[in-house]
Order: C-alpha cells, then sequence, then structure tokens
C-alpha cells in the first residue's frame, strides 16, 4: 500500500521573523545591550501605540546608544504624553474623504486601499497610529466594496495600496487583490506603499517579484527610507530585485528632528538611495499627529535644510520638500 503524505504549508520566512520582532523594552534593551535606565521610555506611550521591531532593523540601532537616528523612531517616549493643539488625531484629514470601508479618495485620478492595519514595525511618527483600522480596513470580504466603489469611479486611473503596510498581506492575498484590480478597465497604475524592503527585506520574495510582472497595471512602489542606515546591504539587493522587475522606485522620507534634520544625512540618504536604484521623491515636513510634537522640525529650519541639500547635489537627487494639508487638492510644496 502506497501512504501518500499531504504536502506541508510551511510558513514563509518573512513571517517567522515577523512573529519574532522585538515588543517589549527588555527585549530591546538586551539586543542593544543598554540599560532601560538610559532610555526615555514610556509604558503608556507603548500602550497606547505598541512597539514593534522587526530584529533585521533593530541590528542596524548602534548598540548601547540612546540617540541613535534609528533607535528614535521605533522607541515609546514619555514626550508622545505631551499634549499639543496643533497635534491632532487625524491630521491629515482622512476620515472626511473615506466614502467605503477600505477606500481614501482625497485627489483626482487616484484612490487609496487600506489593505491592513498591520505593519512589520511601528514608526512612532505614523500619521495614522490613531487610525480606526477596526472600523476601516478592506479586509478581503470587505474588498467587494472597494473594489465597486473604483468600478464605480472612472476618473481614477491609479490605484494606491497603503496600510499599515499592504506587504504584510500574504503574496496570495496580493494576488487576489491585484487580479481584481486589473479587472477594472481604467485602472492604469497601481502604486505599492511600503516600508518593507529596509525593514523585512526578506519580504521581497520571488512569488511577490512575480506579481509586480503579472499585472497589466504599471507598478509603482513608494518606498520610505528615513536614514541612509536604514539601507543594509540586504535592503539594497532588495530593492534591486524590484527595480529588476520594471517597477518604478520611489522613496518618500519625513524630516524628524534629531534623526535626519540634517543637511550632510539628508545627502548621503539621496546619494544611497540612487546607489540602490531608488530616486529621491519627497522629503515631507511631520503630519501633525497626535503623540509626535517632539520629531517636528521648523518650516523656516526645512527651507534651510532643503536649500543646502540642493547646493550638493544634482537636481534629479534632490526630493521635493512637501506638506500635507487637509482639504488640499494635492500635497503643497514647502516654499519662501
Amino acid at each position: 500500500m502506497i501512504h501518500r503524505t499531504e504536502p506541508v504549508c510551511q510558513t514563509p520566512q518573512w513571517q517567522q521573523s515577523l512573529a519574532k520582532a522585538i515588543t517589549s523594552l527588555e527585549g530591546l534593551c538586551q539586543h542593544l545591550q543598554i540599560a532601560p535606565s538610559e532610555l526615555p521610555f514610556s509604558w503608556e506611550a507603548g500602550q497606547q501605540f505598541p512597539m514593534r521591531v522587526p530584529v533585521n532593523y533593530a541590528d542596524l540601532i548602534e548598540k548601547n546608544n540612546p540617540s541613535d537616528p534609528l533607535l528614535l523612531q521605533i522607541l515609546p517616549s514619555f514626550q508622545e504624553l505631551n499634549h499639543d493643539p496643533a497635534f491632532q488625531i487625524d491630521p491629515v484629514g482622512d476620515l472626511s474623504h473615506h466614502p467605503v470601508p477600505g477606500v481614501i479618495h482625497k485627489y483626482n485620478g487616484r484612490a487609496l486601499i487600506i489593505t491592513t492595519g498591520a505593519c512589520a514595525i511601528h514608526c512612532r511618527y505614523c500619521f495614522r497610529r490613531h487610525f480606526p483600522y477596526a472600523e476601516s480596513v478592506a479586509k478581503r470580504q470587505q474588498w467587494l466594496e472597494s473594489l465597486t466603489y473604483l468600478q464605480g469611479h472612472q476618473e481614477v486611473n491609479e490605484v494606491i495600496l497603503s496600510g499599515g503596510d499592504p506587504l504584510s498581506l500574504s503574496d496570495q492575498a496580493l494576488q487576489k487583490l491585484l487580479s481584481d484590480l486589473a479587472e477594472i478597465g481604467h485602472l492604469k497604475r497601481l502604486r505599492i506603499h511600503t516600508r518593507m524592503p529596509s525593514v523585512l527585506p526578506e519580504r521581497i520574495t520571488p512569488e511577490f517579484l512575480a506579481l509586480l510582472t503579472g499585472s497589466r497595471l504599471s507598478p509603482v512602489m513608494v518606498v520610505h527610507i528615513n536614514h541612509p542606515r536604514e539601507l543594509s546591504e540586504s535592503a539594497r539587493q532588495a530593492l534591486k530585485a524590484i527595480k529588476q522587475t520594471g517597477t518604478l522606485l520611489l522613496n518618500q522620507s519625513v524630516l524628524l528632528r534629531g534623526v535626519n534634520d540634517r543637511s550632510d544625512t539628508l545627502v548621503e540618504l539621496s546619494e544611497a538611495l540612487f546607489q540602490s536604484d531608488v530616486l529621491p521623491y519627497y522629503l515631507h515636513l511631520l503630519d501633525r499627529v497626535q503623540g509626535a510634537a517632539h520629531f517636528d522640525v521648523s518650516r523656516a529650519r526645512a527651507l534651510d535644510l532643503h536649500t543646502q541639500v540642493l547646493a550638493n547635489l544634482p537636481g534629479f537627487l534632490v526630493p521635493r520638500l512637501v506638506m500635507e494639508q487637509k482639504g488640499a487638492a494635492s500635497k503643497l510644496a514647502v516654499i519662501r
């Protein structure tokens, strides 16, 4: 008698790594060889918005350095508890442009799908840190409503996958979503916003790369890298693999106090991005979300930094300095 063995569905390596992400102060301090008393950690801030750091990313943080710019992006800090009325729960007006679950439609010609509330990493300045994902995400059983909305809006020719991080979805779930989107005839472009290539490079699987080449929609990926040290060798390889699929690769950074608010850091970042086949696209002023005031860089300081970057790089490597404003028809250029 022949005994047939059922195939074992092995959890992908990137999902295994994600499950091992650091979520406690003790785990982070042990990894960084630093005493908890040396960090401005706030348990309350961590309760409000939990810490989540992939080990890949934690490996890039300098050991025993409480001021490391990568550490500052992920550490729940007592500064998050300072209340400033200028910093809001919905700083960019997402909730007022939310026609059906899963869709944000603010700008002409393009609409955004909130694919998931999950992220590989929890950035402390995240403008959606208070977003009501439980009520608003286009869960798989709700995609029909999102797709129906897009079908009914012929003026939309670009769909943006966001979140959370859309690459938190499995390749199988993404394949289904991309297949459904490709059937909407008036859509031309697929844009994916993600942190994954830099914070969890192993997420860029051969199966995912095949999805980018297999759709009729022209693919654009906007990665989010704030500091040159986030471009590890693994991240560079992942980005180059994405580029080889014919995907247009762009980067957007957020200007963050203590992280990248130096012209030499921004110049180094643009150079490192270009070496990784990514074009610098946007340098954002901080979205004024509640809990992130300590990251704010003034408009005047941002303009000075941008001028210094312009003086040290060719124009195609200089990201546009922009801000988002509730009710505006697009992102706004920051000028004097």
